[in-house]
């Protein structure tokens, strides 16, 4: 099975690390036998998957999912107070 082609980096990013963490990423590469680059852009690349993942998946109880989708379920109330709040021209609009 043919592996996919590896991209070619072309766009640079510089970073300022203490000495403390520049000795910890040098550990750390030297440990899982890449170079620091990679083990930089590998780490910083998982991390931010996580967090746009974090973004669009959320995990709850049962219970919880149950008194979501029964508030969903439930019909709107009118709230008078929003209902004035939207009846004002917007911030934008004056």
């Amino acid at each position: 099975m043919a592996s996919a082609p590896i991209a070619t980096r072309k766009k640079r990013i510089n970073v300022r690390a203490t000495s403390r963490e520049a000795k910890l990423i040098r550990i750390g590469a030297k440990l899982r036998g890449v170079n620091m680059t990679e083990f930089i852009l590998s780490s910083a690349s998982k991390e931010a998957e996580q967090m746009l993942a974090d973004q669009r998946h959320f995990e709850i109880s049962a219970e919880a999912w149950k008194e979501f989708t029964a508030a969903l379920d439930r019909p709107a109330r009118i709230k008078p107070r929003l209902q004035r709040l939207f009846a004002e021209p917007s911030v934008l609009d004056r």
